[in-house]
């Protein structure tokens, strides 16, 4: 399995000089079967999205994104995915099952739609299938692929654990573990859903957006501490944690900074960085 890391910032795009090594696109994995394989599943549609179109090879997408959930940051991609807008492309796209019932499509087309936006869901070129999922396990493109809820302000959320057979990721990008109380270090409970998705992975990429001091004011947004993300991946026996979901004014010097506190704890930690490659 590898992993292109295509967007990981979080809430809004970075823009700037002191954005330059990490990237600024919004949250965005590719995934694919190997190393000389193009990516059949995507997860999250943030701004990064327009980056999977380079790794195609010239050919139209031919898979499913998997949407942790509908914040702007995670769909504002899809209009602008040049591989999967055009002739030829088979895209299924998928979100979590709706608390009021709503169809996928028409969820979408509430951000996706005039006067907000020139074309609707329906308007992409191309063989677009629009889908819920429900909690559990599912067969996605050749990949066994575990749904759970996971707390986050505002709409339901999904974190997933993701294998082809012979490894595992899991992926929980926005995660608010202090909804559920304080936990053991202030940081969030390390509950049996986030628990459950990062067991034995071999790679946990985690919601990163904060820094320990910033959970008190911060967190009611919906977000974790880094530090959160070394604890779950102990708690759970992760193999290894990369951090995603930076914050959008986090500087390149500041995400150096973070690495390296948490590269003297007890799992192997990554800064997740825009065109980062991860074979497993």
């Amino acid at each position: 399995m590898r992993l292109n890391f295509c967007g990981t910032r979080g809430s809004t795009q970075a823009v700037g000089a002191e954005f330059l090594r990490y990237g600024g696109h919004t949250s965005c994995v590719a995934v694919s079967h190997g190393e000389d394989a193009v990516p059949t599943l995507i997860l999250d549609a943030g701004t990064g999205l327009r980056e999977v179109t380079a790794l195609m090879a010239g050919r139209p997408f031919a898979g499913t994104i998997l949407l942790s959930h509908l914040h702007w940051d995670h769909v504002h991609g899809l209009p602008f995915f040049r591989a999967a807008d055009t002739d030829g492309a088979r895209v299924t796209l998928l979100l979590p099952e709706q608390e009021d019932g709503a169809c996928a499509e028409a969820v979408l087309e509430r951000g996706m739609s005039p006067p907000h936006f020139p074309i609707r869901p329906r308007d992409l070129r191309g063989a677009w299938t629009f889908g819920t999922l429900m909690p559990g396990r599912h067969a996605v493109e050749g990949f066994t692929v575990q749904a759970r809820e996971i707390p986050h302000k505002g709409g339901k959320t999904f974190g997933y654990r993701i294998s082809d057979g012979k490894s595992v990721i899991a992926y929980l990008p926005d995660h608010c573990p202090t909804n559920l109380g304080p936990g053991p270090d202030c940081l969030g409970e390390y509950h049996a859903a986030a628990v459950e998705l990062a067991k034995g992975a071999d790679v946990l990429v985690h919601d990163a957006s904060l820094l320990p001091e910033e959970v008190a004011a911060d967190a009611s947004f919906g977000h974790a501490a880094a530090d959160y993300a070394v604890g779950l991946a102990v708690a759970a026996g992760a193999r290894r944690v990369v951090l995603f979901h930076h914050r959008p004014n986090r500087t390149d010097t500041e995400l150096d900074d973070l690495g390296g506190r948490l590269a003297r704890g007890p799992v192997p930690v990554t800064v997740a960085a825009d065109k980062g490659i991860l074979e497993l």
